[in-house]
């Protein structure tokens, strides 16, 4: 049998709006109080954390334990190893993942939480620390724990002062505040967070060196000084890459010879069949190491307006060479 659909008032755009207007002023307020009741508490909760030689533990039912999640994934990908264990679990084996080497923060808006209180003895005879996460300051979790950050608020934004909105926000927010100071007392770095995120675009900046992403042996244009303008057109066609080296018997570059070249000197009305490469080519051209960082190749292509660099080892011999396609592939730019 199908259900009817529920019969909706009139919908009243102007109250929408006031809604979510009123939503931000209370959740803007609730961080406000925050902010200004966070005390030397929090900082022994850093110092706790930065002594644990376990790993943080993040723990929390319901909207507190969606927060607890995202919670754990920010510590984790900012220098403290962190994972997250729903406490219902906790109680059927997952207490098992919990050693005395790590250190528990426990989500509860009301620290009243049946599921995460019927772990409570378990982790103290386990000598885990605790910190709470708390609004109930004089509630079951917060007589447990060692350290209590306070995350109460005046009201939820919810207009029935029930569903848990500005309370979570306020957790979220001091999660963010923990993981911002723990990652500035770790002196967490850059390239830390894209080790932390190698799939990401800052982790592909920093992670990837032009090594990764060149060509080489006969993928690369190449001709020797002497070689004919048709022999160098030949090699640029066949690699098309839309330049060639030109590189001595040991391989070390004396110049390169580009699309852009032939046009300029077309357009130049240069005789170039009875030319050499040697005679065409551009001297000193733009050079990279390989180890050098790819997201540098950029740089030094789209600052000189080119799409290949020549990568050089440290005694100048050609080891291949970068093209602007092989960068875009790679998802460097």
């Amino acid at each position: 049998m199908t259900r009817a659909c529920p019969t909706l008032p009139p919908f009243d755009a102007q109250q929408a709006l006031r809604m979510a207007r009123a939503t931000f002023d209370i959740e803007a307020a609730a961080l406000t109080g925050l902010a200004a009741r966070v005390d030397g508490v929090f900082a022994q909760a850093v110092q706790l954390v930065l002594r644990t030689r376990g790993r943080m533990v993040v723990m929390g039912m319901g909207k507190s334990g969606h927060v607890g999640r995202k919670i754990a994934a920010t510590l984790a990908s900012t220098g403290t190893p962190a994972f997250f264990v729903h406490p219902a679990e906790a109680s059927h084996g997952d207490l098992g993942m919990v050693t005395g080497d790590d250190l528990v923060l426990a989500l509860s808006n009301s620290g009243e939480s049946a599921e995460l209180t019927a772990i409570l003895p378990v982790l103290r005879r386990l000598g885990t620390p605790l910190i709470a996460l708390t609004g109930g300051l004089q509630s079951t979790l917060a007589r447990h724990a060692e350290l209590v950050l306070d995350c109460s608020v005046q009201r939820e934004a919810c207009p029935l002062n029930l569903a848990p909105t500005a309370s979570t926000t306020a957790q979220l927010a001091m999660g963010d505040a923990l993981a911002v100071a723990l990652l500035d007392a770790r002196g967490f770095r850059t390239e830390d967070f894209a080790r932390s995120h190698p799939g990401g675009a800052l982790g592909r900046k920093l992670l990837t060196h032009v090594s990764d992403v060149m060509r080489r042996g006969p993928e690369i244009a190449r001709v020797p000084p002497e070689a004919s303008f048709s022999a160098l057109m030949r090699e640029m066609s066949a690699k098309g890459l839309g330049a060639s080296a030109i590189v001595d018997a040991a391989g070390q570059v004396l110049g390169i010879f580009t699309d852009g070249d032939l046009r300029r000197r077309i357009e130049a009305g240069a005789e170039l069949r009875s030319a050499t490469a040697a005679q065409v080519m551009q001297t000193n051209p733009r050079c990279i190491a390989p180890d050098a960082l790819a997201v540098d190749a950029a740089e030094m292509m789209e600052t000189h307006a080119i799409t290949s660099v020549l990568v050089i080892d440290s005694a100048g011999r050609l080891t291949g060479v970068v093209h602007i396609g092989d960068l875009m592939r790679a998802k460097v730019i």
